[in-house]
């Protein structure tokens, strides 16, 4: 049964078990692990050992044994969800996973699966060249991006495909589109025209230079492919040619190389920039040898033949006015759809759920909004998006660093200070004025999965910070400071090295201590090492 069958009682009735849930873990969950020893978490929050934990979360959780906690049997006699309901203690490690487990999405049943997605979507035309079918066939990512980059943009693109199908749209909008990998990708396989909209101009003129380059080698690649397919067709043995790029007698112009034959090619970058910083101009962030990965991996129909150029210099008025004419043409041409390109538009802009989108892309349609790692409140942004505008048909958003999420009903009052804050978003909960809090929020970043493999987490350096909290309690009267510590472990070869440079980052008096007693404080608290790392286990429920 696919979610949309559920009646909103049902949805209402499923929030209010997440609800029960995290009101009783809560707790555990906004344990900051700075505090970790300053405010004894292990004994405040959990009555069994911490082998317990490690043998029941971790690695070798399918071997579970019995639980060992005969010393806080007399916490057992109520428990909810792992917990004593008289103490509020952990006292079942099991307990709590089990009950972790069936309130996660997939235990609730109200979610369907990507493939169960994709079936919907596609519903018969699986058969009839369905989005996504030969994805591989054309465009391999892991030549231009990493393996995990690689399978986000894959899996998600299938699916944006899919939902642009079945709206019967050509178009899509990337909201904090990055470097546009997605995009891109979106574009060049499935012949969508994507706009990608980021706040960064850093990362838009990156893909700027991204779209540039791939129409400096879009003639020789062009001539490569076109020699191949007719040395295949011949049964000859296939040859392959060097493709290189050389700087032209002008600095804006580069020649072309293919087999020692030069071709000088025109720069005309098939993106509509606005609101670009043009120092963000000097700082590209291409890599040379990603990009020539790239382009080996195109097909030849994702690019636009480029026609040689002769300098300006070397034109009448008459054949300038010409050239300025037809490329007016074809631009207003692409605008109606009679072109054959495909496009990708990377924009600057800050967007909110107020921003019109009409007013940055003169030629939108409608069209699908995406967001892969829509960060904090660029993803409630997103959903507010669609559902205000109804040139948008679809919307598809993978939200990522819930911890820069503001909250409403934040008790400090300190978070959101916006018109429309981040969470919550439907006013089931704003009714209830539900709050998370942050580090909740930031616990839900980490994959269980990941973290009981030991994976995702630094544990050393979360140690290290927690001892450190120790010592400033102890010797500097004060647990806060206007600074932050940083990523101060990265640069420390040794525990005394890491708080010698946090007391400076600190702008404290690092003379007070010697040697000899801060690493007293490290063996001291080595042995309770094991508490944090199941701490962190059961801290994200």
């Amino acid at each position: 049964m696919f979610p949309s069958s559920y009646s909103l009682a049902e949805i209402q009735r499923r929030i209010d078990e997440v609800q029960r849930f995290l009101s009783v873990t809560l707790s555990i969950a906004n344990a900051h692990t700075v505090e970790f020893y300053t405010h004894d978490a292990w004994n405040r929050f959990v009555a069994v050992p911490p082998q317990e934990v490690l043998s029941n979360v971790g690695p070798r959780g399918d071997q579970r044994r019995e639980p060992e906690h005969s010393a806080h049997d007399s916490e057992q006699s109520r428990t909810t969800f792992g917990f004593c309901s008289d103490t509020n203690r952990l006292v079942d490690t099991r307990e709590l996973l089990q009950a972790a487990k069936a309130h996660a999405l997939p235990g609730l049943g109200v979610c369907m699966s990507r493939d169960e997605l994709l079936q919907a979507l596609r519903g018969n035309s699986s058969e009839a060249g369905a989005p996504g079918a030969d994805i591989d066939a054309e465009l391999v990512t892991d030549e231009f991006m990493n393996s995990k980059k690689s399978h986000e943009v894959k899996s998600m693109s299938e699916v944006v495909a899919c939902l642009a199908q079945r709206c019967e749209v050509k178009q899509v909008v990337d909201l904090g589109s990055g470097k546009g990998y997605l995009s891109s990708f979106l574009s060049l396989q499935y012949g969508l025209r994507v706009y990608g909209i980021d706040s960064s101009s850093t990362n838009t003129h990156g893909a700027q230079e991204r779209n540039r380059k791939l129409k400096k080698f879009s003639r020789a690649y062009q001539k490569h492919n076109k020699d191949e397919r007719a040395q295949g067709e011949a049964a000859l043995s296939p040859r392959v040619e060097s493709v290189d790029v050389k700087p032209g007698r002008d600095e804006d112009d580069d020649v072309v190389y293919v087999d020692g034959v030069g071709m000088e090619s025109q720069e005309e970058v098939l993106v509509a920039l606005s609101e670009v910083n043009p120092a963000a101009e000097m700082h590209s962030e291409s890599n040379p040898e990603t990009e020539e990965l790239f382009l080996s991996a195109l097909s030849v129909d994702a690019l636009q033949p480029t026609p040689t150029r002769v300098p300006p210099s070397q034109l009448s008025a008459e054949e300038r006015e010409r050239r300025k004419r037809e490329n007016l043409e074809r631009k207003a041409q692409g605008r109606t759809g009679g072109g054959s390109g495909v496009m990708f538009s990377p924009l600057t802009s800050y967007v909110t759920a107020e921003t019109e989108l009409r007013e940055l892309i003169d030629e939108l349609e409608e069209a699908v909004m995406v967001g892969l790692h829509t960060c904090g409140d660029l993803a409630p942004s997103t959903l507010r998006m669609f559902v205000a505008k109804p040139e948008l048909t679809a919307v598809c958003s993978v939200g990522c660093c819930y911890h820069l999420l503001s909250e409403e009903f934040d008790p400090a009052g300190q978070e959101c200070s916006l018109a429309a804050c981040g969470f919550p978003l439907s006013r089931y909960l704003r009714d209830r004025s539900w709050f998370c809090g942050r580090n909740a929020r930031m616990s839900a970043c980490l994959a269980l999965e990941r973290v009981s493999h030991g994976q995702g987490i630094q544990m050393e350096s979360l140690f290290y910070r927690a001892v450190l909290h120790v010592i400033l309690r102890d010797h500097y009267g004060s647990f806060k400071s206007e600074k932050r510590v940083g990523n101060v472990y990265s640069k420390a070869s040794s525990f005394v090295d890491y708080v010698r440079r946090a007391l400076r980052r600190l702008e404290l008096e690092e003379l007070k201590l010697s040697d000899g007693d801060i690493q007293d404080y490290h063996d001291a608290y080595r042995p309770r090492m094991g508490e944090m790392h199941a701490f962190n286990l059961v801290g994200p429920p």
